[in-house]
């Protein structure tokens, strides 16, 4: 008899929704990285069939494991896919990114290297402009050469002090993260945490739409004793651009609101997340 598959060191969890050729960059970016033993489950919001048939078209020339995890589209329900993403999920370590970012190849090490118990992981992100994220190809991804600056400059991205992101090798990236004024908030294009720490807030709140559902999120972790650490400047993303039609001033404001409630009553649990239920 067989013996089952190793569990994975760390699973990488994302919303994708109806962007298949974004998605397409991004799983070519996780199967470019420096080490293979994590799997991929990207949680799909709803989106047609074209975004499952791109996937399954990839699977088979990855070498990580991908699972799609599909609901159906009944709105803007990021919370609820990525609830379903981390019950589904097999490692002991969570991975959180974006389906519009690319990582750079050593953005599953840098996590898994410097992650620590008690702690979640900050990391950054590079923003594009339309013109430049079209431009990307898969070669490009997997060759490395789209996280080089001057390759993006001369390809419509305008030069900016954020590029040191790119440029700043292991030691001075984690110089800047030490003198950064920057909070380590959660953010959800690069963020890590032990699965149990997630379990122990019970998830992300389901209530809430887009905006800001990330750092409400990240609040409950530090209200838990989870504190956060940057890595904003050694662990990188190419945030490709796109329209944002689900995002309304209601759902802002909704998300403002319960965010401002979980600092003020020092929340640690949601009733709205994985386990339907009030704090044990």
């Amino acid at each position: 008899m067989s013996q089952p598959a190793p569990a994975p060191i760390a699973s990488v969890v994302f919303t994708t929704y109806n962007q298949p050729d974004w998605l397409e960059k991004v799983l070519v970016g996780f199967g470019a990285q420096d080490r293979g033993d994590f799997e991929v489950l990207v949680a799909d919001d709803g989106s047609r069939d074209d975004t499952r048939e791109r996937i399954q078209a990839l699977q088979g020339q990855l070498p990580m494991p991908v699972r799609h995890l599909w609901q159906a589209d009944e709105g803007f329900r990021k919370c609820e896919a990525l609830n379903m993403a981390i019950r589904e999920s097999r490692a002991d370590y969570l991975l959180f990114t974006d389906g519009d970012c690319i990582p750079r190849a050593d953005f599953v090490s840098t996590h898994l290297r410097l992650r620590e118990p008690g702690r979640f992981l900050s990391g950054g992100y590079h923003k594009l402009p339309m013109d430049t994220s079209t431009a990307i190809s898969l070669d490009d991804i997997r060759s490395g050469r789209c996280f080089d600056a001057a390759w993006l400059r001369g390809r419509g991205m305008p030069a900016s002090r954020r590029d040191v992101k790119l440029t700043a090798g292991p030691r001075l990236g984690a110089l800047l993260d030490m003198i950064s004024p920057a909070r380590a908030s959660w953010n959800g294009h690069s963020a890590s945490a032990w699965k149990r720490d997630i379990l122990a807030i019970n998830g992300f709140d389901e209530r809430m739409k887009y905006g800001g559902q990330d750092r409400e999120f990240g609040e409950r972790l530090e209200n838990a004793g989870i504190r956060g650490k940057r890595i904003r400047h050694r662990a990188i993303v190419l945030h490709l651009d796109h329209p944002r039609g689900y995002a309304t001033q209601d759902s802002i404001d909704f998300n403002r609101g319960l965010r401002a409630d979980t600092r003020r009553l020092r929340r640690t649990w949601t009733e709205f997340g994985i386990d339907k239920r009030a704090a044990p």
